[in-house]
């Protein structure tokens, strides 16, 4: 058996800039972080012929053509099996929906454990590429590279989408110190929403596509808000990153109506009183995760248990996606 796993992501400033709607005539930039909560592939080779996929559902099938599930098809026609013998099964620490970068996730741990299966060598970049090719490409998704690339590489890393397409990237140059506070510091609370990234990110794809200029505007200042971020982090100046974040989530708000709801911008206010400096929704918006980076954590905790809001402990990945067995 092969085990494979992907980590899932928060992004830290910039996010949207790495969709090539935007990035293709402006350059994107973002930073992001990979999070010690996984998305798990296996691979087996049962005794029957067939294709066996375990997941939400379960599907047993004899032709690749015949998977319901979009990227488990798209990644298995690619490598055109004949006569194929092969059991997928994937798990979650979170569920999708949740706008921690899961359906990445999932893409690059099921290509990493393929060529594992199938004795092929590759690193870690060509792994993203493959993955963005699947996503973007062949199931032409209105999202980004942001996701397939953190969860590929790992780390906290700034990334650049550059107008050809190519995407390079670094680690952060981060201290020990700035590292435990940003753990100790930031504070990931689930909403009980999950929806659908797509629904979101396609409205601003489209306008960035036909050039609407309060958008290209606004991902511009976003983008902005990224480079600034970076350099808090890597200046230690947390509390002004904090700021920083908030920032970014009253610009963020204005892509879209879905990115917020009452009950969201209740919760969010809810923490800024309560010794949050800075937040948002983590994602495209919607629902799922709201991020917080406060300099008095037990307050923040305290209050958002009161309101119902479970928290996900975390630190971060710096491995990547990476075979365990």
């Amino acid at each position: 058996m092969i085990i494979v796993r992907s980590p899932l992501r928060i992004s830290l400033g910039g996010g949207g800039t790495d969709l090539p709607s935007y990035y293709k005539n402006n350059t994107g930039f973002l930073v992001s972080a990979a999070i010690d909560k996984y998305v798990y592939v296996s691979i087996t080779k049962p005794f029957l012929q067939g294709i066996f996929l375990k997941y939400s559902e379960l599907e047993k099938v004899n032709n690749v053509e015949d998977i319901k599930h979009n990227i488990i098809r798209e990644v298995l026609r690619l490598r055109d099996y004949k006569n194929p013998q092969i059991e997928i099964t994937t798990l979650s620490d979170i569920p999708a929906g949740t706008g921690l970068g899961s359906s990445g996730s999932f893409t690059t741990a099921l290509i990493k454990a393929l060529k594992i299966f199938d004795r092929i060598h590759s690193n870690n970049i060509d792994i993203a590429e493959e993955a963005c090719n699947i996503e973007l490409n062949i199931l032409d998704q209105p999202i980004g590279k942001q996701d397939q690339y953190i969860a590929s590489i790992g780390g906290i890393t700034s990334f650049v989408f550059h107008k050809n397409d190519d995407v390079t990237y670094g680690s952060l140059n981060i201290s020990d110190s700035t590292l435990h506070k940003l753990e100790d510091n930031l504070l990931l609370f689930f909403t009980g929403f999950s929806r659908k990234a797509n629904h979101i990110l396609n409205d601003q794809n489209e306008k960035t596509l036909k050039k609407d200029n309060d958008m290209i505007k606004n991902l511009d200042f976003v983008k902005e808000i990224g480079f600034q971020s970076k350099k808090c982090i890597e200046d230690g100046n947390l509390e002004e990153f904090g700021r920083l974040m908030h920032e970014h989530w009253l610009v963020k708000k204005n892509r879209s109506k879905g990115m917020s709801n009452n009950q969201i911008d209740a919760w969010y206010e809810m923490g800024i009183k309560s010794g949050a400096v800075g937040g948002k929704v983590v994602g495209a918006g919607g629902g799922g995760f709201l991020l917080f980076y406060t300099s008095d954590p037990n307050k923040l905790r305290f209050k958002m248990s009161k309101l119902g809001l479970p928290e996900v402990r975390f630190k971060f990945d710096f491995e990547g996606t990476k075979q365990l067995v």
